[in-house]
């Protein structure tokens, strides 16, 4: 397993290096096949608050998906130590997951786990707010690196990739994120899975071919099943 460390307006030192290399044996544990882990250390030179000037991201790099935790705080070691706690537990779900599609025990609760889409109502969704929310977070950890503008629009561009539903709520949950974008293999439409609440998800898909006056369906399932109801 290989080890990449990376700073940004920081150096990486060897008392680190030894930190990381003595707690990061533990993913063997958890994930097999694990073809490198990068360590990317950033200290924010104009951050407003110095308990969450550094940051620390963990990526497990192996032959499926790429497992992800980020984490701030007041130096590197503990933000390496939440960072590394959230880590642990993607690989654990991962890695229960793996077991659960083989056989060896059943899931608890399935009717529990992506249970009910959401009914797109007038006004803002919630990945709406959730993708805003990020927008202006991430904007005010970069406002000192580019030119003041009362508004900021920071752009990132990802390839497409063609996927089930539930295997798109399995990527959110392995990096962390609040939503995952993604292809849909059953449409072909271009969709966002988001979390609601503790084990249930919601998934809006892009139409051209509807309208605002139309009425839209609503599909309510379980996770990695058939169709439990259609409203509307």
């Amino acid at each position: 397993m290989e080890l990449n460390y990376s700073g940004r307006n920081i150096t990486v030192s060897d008392r680190f290096r030894e930190y990381v290399d003595e707690k990061i044996t533990k993913v063997d544990q958890l994930a097999s096949k694990v073809q490198r882990i990068d360590v990317k250390v950033v200290q924010e030179t104009h951050a407003r608050n110095q308990s969450t000037a550094l940051s620390v991201e963990l990526t497990v790099v192996s032959k499926g998906p790429a497992i992800r935790a980020e984490a701030r705080g007041a130096d590197k070691f503990a933000a390496f130590d939440i960072a590394f706690a959230k880590l642990l537990e993607r690989l654990r779900k991962a890695r229960d997951k793996k077991k659960v599609h083989r056989g060896n025990h059943a899931p608890i609760a399935v009717h529990e786990a992506t249970s009910t889409l959401p009914v797109v109502q007038s006004g803002k969704s919630l990945v709406e707010e959730t993708l805003e929310a990020q927008a202006i977070a991430e904007a005010q950890a970069n406002e000192k690196e580019a030119e003041y503008s009362p508004v900021v629009i920071r752009r990132k561009v990802f390839p497409a990739e063609v996927m089930s539903v539930d295997d798109a709520v399995d990527r959110m949950e392995l990096v962390g994120h609040p939503f995952y974008l993604f292809i849909d293999e059953a449409s072909g439409a271009h969709s966002v899975v988001y979390g609601r609440t503790q084990y249930q998800y919601g998934v809006i898909t892009l139409d051209p071919s509807l309208s605002e006056s139309d009425e839209l369906p609503t599909e309510i399932r379980g996770y990695r099943d058939k169709a439990l109801a259609t409203e509307g």
